[in-house]
């Protein structure tokens, strides 16, 4: 019942909220006995484990949002929300996949003390999950296992199993906000030759636009854009460019004009079309929860209607939580109608995945269905795996986040997200040293999505310009990826099928040992590669643990050098070894597992 007298309006941060509907929400408290390590509910810049929130500490919060340099170690929702979480234990996995759109608060708390004795009894292990939405209906499902695998196995049943993306998207993605003109496109596309190192795409931001006018091009800057696409693609490159959901007030912008005229935008409660500022100013914010609005923006992508596109251009969305400048916690106000008169409030958090489907059926038709897609996103819900690749959104260049980058991709990846990367070097701020990009390129080589990006208050950071020795170790970095493609492609193709993920904490493959169950600066790539980045300033060494239980597990220590690739036996490590190991400038800590075999793709340049 709808009330028309203000009797719920409420006032947040000087932003009115109406209520039309009055408040509401559901709830649903779930108990897991035996359980004391739980996982998932990204995306957040903290701890691969969930920690618990009855002790002072705020639950953990799913609500899509802009947020620039975010804080470590917090609770606070970030650009995109999967409301699924995970319950491990030795002998059994578990999980809950609570599926709601709206905001949504997890609390956490339970008995962790094992072993230990109250009353004279002793204390078993539990914990207490409480989903809190603000709209809705409770849809939850509970998913059994009884193993990891299983769990991946049937959530992807629910969400859909991750797309195969083209191979190019598995290399070295170069971005900047924002790269001038198609000279220095050109002088970056030729770095990459005359330094001998690979990439496979490079990127274009908001300012190759014609005044933030998405599916435009500035021709004062891009004047043959076709032409640079194809130079690109006579390389094997391909081209990115940006397309933001905001679309700038312009009658003479054939897309804010269609859509106006076809009601595609999102409403105020009055029936006007809302607009609210970003990048270009005033601009309304296309609906895509509208099946009618998701074809019609699809269908921009052809050939005919993008003009200036080719073959060799994919997609980038961004700012799709969606941001809107000077509004409530710079998002939409929830009062906001939508199609089929749902209000923003219910389906906030799916504003970024029904954008990005609209892009990946777009760059599907325009190829007759011939060609993969490649979008990368920076909001995402449960099922966003089925549309592309996403990224962790605008952190800094200091050690603390490329540290958080782990658990943060860790904690996507077992949410079914597997296709996920952070910005390499980190988007605001300059590094502090060549160590710390050095260091953050060999790490992220060994990440799904490998994208060096930059803001445009930041120094220019391609590989080639922190002196020769930084050069050359970048170098090994990124030729370290593209030896291993055949296992990326491959690892990527079973995760297809699958739904297992790509990127994956130790604990998936060796379920019983408990060491691994906190693990979080460690992981597998696959079931052959174990992986322990250097993420500590002037580290000499790192410590690693093996895992292996009572079963003799053996791993090699796997080496990489440039342009001589080798598996190179450094050591035979009996199972469960713990240890430090040195981890000189040159090396990130690889080890592959014993019994396993892959390919390696000997890229010579010159």
């Amino acid at each position: 019942m709808q009330d028309n007298d203000g009797l719920w309006e409420e006032v947040f941060d000087g932003y009115e909220d109406s209520k039309p509907n009055g408040p509401t929400s559901i709830g649903l408290d779930i108990s897991l006995p035996n359980v004391e390590h739980v996982y998932g509910i990204p995306q957040r810049a903290t701890s691969l484990r969930l920690k618990a929130t009855d002790n002072g500490m705020s639950p953990y919060r799913l609500y899509n949002l802009d947020v620039f340099g975010y804080p470590l170690d917090h609770p606070g929702g970030l650009y995109g929300s999967v409301p699924f979480l995970l319950a491990h234990q030795p002998l059994r996995t578990s999980a809950i996949f609570w599926l709601n759109g709206s905001e949504t608060w997890v609390d956490i708390s339970g008995t962790w003390a094992v072993g230990e004795f109250l009353l004279g009894k002793l204390v078993k292990p539990e914990t207490n999950v409480r989903w809190m939405s603000e709209s809705g209906e409770i849809d939850v499902f509970l998913l059994l296992g009884p193993s990891p695998k299983d769990i991946f196995r049937q959530y992807s049943s629910l969400t859909g199993i991750p797309s195969l993306p083209p191979l190019f998207a598995l290399g070295y993605h170069q971005c900047r906000w924002n790269y001038e003109d198609e000279d220095d496109v050109r002088s970056v596309d030729a770095g990459f030759d005359a330094h001998e190192i690979p990439c496979d795409v490079v990127w274009l931001d908001i300012e190759h636009t014609d005044g933030k006018r998405y599916f435009t091009w500035d021709h004062k800057r891009f004047g043959e854009p076709i032409k640079l696409q194809q130079d690109l693609g006579n390389k094997g490159r391909k081209m990115v460019t940006i397309v933001n959901p905001h679309i700038r007030l312009d009658d003479d912008y054939d897309i804010y004009r269609e859509a106006k005229q076809a009601e595609y935008f999102v409403k105020q409660k009055d029936g006007q079309d809302f607009v609210g500022n970003c990048w270009p100013g005033p601009s309304s914010y296309l609906d895509f929860s509208n099946p009618s609005v998701r074809h019609w923006y699809a269908d921009k992508f052809s050939y005919s209607k993008y003009k200036g596109s080719t073959e060799f251009l994919f997609s980038w969305n961004d700012m799709n939580e969606p941001s809107v400048f000077r509004s409530p916690e710079k998002t939409m106000p929830k009062d906001l109608v939508h199609y089929g008169g749902w209000e923003h409030r219910d389906l906030h958090n799916l504003f970024g995945y029904y954008q990005q489907q609209a892009t990946a059926e777009g760059l599907i038709n325009r190829s007759g269905g011939v060609h993969r897609p490649f979008v990368l996103s920076r909001s995402f819900f449960a099922g966003s795996q089925r549309n592309g690749a996403v990224w962790t959104g605008d952190n800094l260049c200091k050690w603390g986040h490329l540290k958080t980058s782990l658990p943060m991709l860790l904690s996507l990846s077992i949410c079914g997200i597997s296709f996920c990367g952070a910005d390499v070097g980190g988007f605001f701020k300059d590094p502090e040293s060549p160590e710390l990009l050095v260091r953050w390129y060999q790490a992220s080589a060994f990440q799904p999505f490998f994208r060096g990006h930059s803001a445009m208050s930041s120094a220019r950071r391609e590989p080639w310009l922190f002196g020769e020795e930084n050069t050359e170790l970048i170098r090994q970095a990124i030729s370290q990826r593209y030896a291993l493609l055949p296992y990326w492609y491959t690892t990527f193709y079973h995760a297809h099928c699958t739904g297992e993920p790509i990127m994956r904490p130790l604990w998936v493959e060796y379920p019983s040992d408990i060491k691994t169950f906190a693990l979080e600066d460690e992981y597998m790539i696959g079931s052959a590669l174990l992986v322990h980045p250097v993420v500590e300033q002037s580290a000499k060494s790192v410590q690693v643990y093996l895992p292996g239980n009572d079963e003799v597990i053996l791993f090699h220590i796997f080496k990489i050098t440039l342009f001589i690739y080798s598996y190179a036996t450094c050591g035979c490590l009996a199972a469960s070894f713990s240890g430090a190991a040195a981890v000189p400038l040159m090396q990130c800590t690889c080890y592959q597992h014993a019994g396993t075999h892959f390919a390696d793709l000997r890229r010579m340049i010159g």
